[in-house]
């Protein structure tokens, strides 16, 4: 099927449902014409036209939190566009993983594996691999996480395994302050490791999930 068979309204848009690939989460609802449909087809990421500016957007594109595209399905009347991605960052523009964080009613308890605020909401994981993100791919000056990735894997190798070894040594010494420190000196650098290799967090999420009940 080609993209001009798409049912579009009076309007020339399409409404597309983005969806998580590997939490299945539903991340926002967007608009797009046959020109934002056809760009994220040829390039992999998402095009939207937004109905306020009357142009197409790049998601991402300003913030660094890009959805690469896995799949484009469309429902049995072609009128809704329902898209996998794999999510960099956040997907909503007020800093949560989701753009549907409000619940109707008494709040769902469900928790994040890696936090203890409400999954809808923001991780101080998420938001930091966001940023590293943004360094990774603007490679601003005077920035030490842009210089790890400029350096290479082999540099950023060396940080993690002086980490690992930094937090047993701590461990060793029974020193709490330093254990948390060296604890989160060894998760950054995990999390520019993961960037520059292309493994998202919800690429973690979803193995950690797979062994909650070991």
């Amino acid at each position: 099927m080609d993209v001009s068979d798409i049912k579009y309204n009076e309007k020339g848009l399409v409404p597309a449902i983005i969806q998580d690939f590997n939490t299945q989460q539903v991340l926002m609802l967007a608009y797009m014409n046959e020109e934002s449909l056809k760009r994220t087809l040829e390039t992999g990421v998402t095009w939207f036209f937004s109905r306020s500016r009357q142009q197409l957007w790049n998601k991402g594109e300003t913030s660094g939190n890009k959805q690469f595209v896995k799949e484009i399905k469309y429902d049995c009347d072609k009128d809704t566009l329902l898209i996998h991605v794999d999510q960099i960052g956040v997907a909503c523009h007020t800093g949560n993983k989701t753009c549907f964080f409000e619940t109707l009613g008494e709040k769902a308890e469900k928790k994040s594996f890696y936090s203890t605020i409400d999954i809808g909401q923001t991780t101080i994981l998420e938001e930091l691999y966001s940023i590293i993100l943004a360094r990774r791919d603007a490679s601003p000056e005077g920035s030490y996480t842009a210089d790890l990735f400029k350096e290479g894997k082999e540099k950023i190798y060396d940080k993690v395994l002086k980490g690992t070894n930094e937090v047993v040594d701590a461990i060793k010494k029974d020193d709490k302050e330093k254990i948390v420190s060296e604890f989160s000196d060894l998760f950054y650098h995990l999390l520019v490791l993961m960037a520059s290799v292309d493994i998202s967090l919800s690429n973690i999420e979803s193995e950690l999930e797979k062994r909650k009940n070991k």
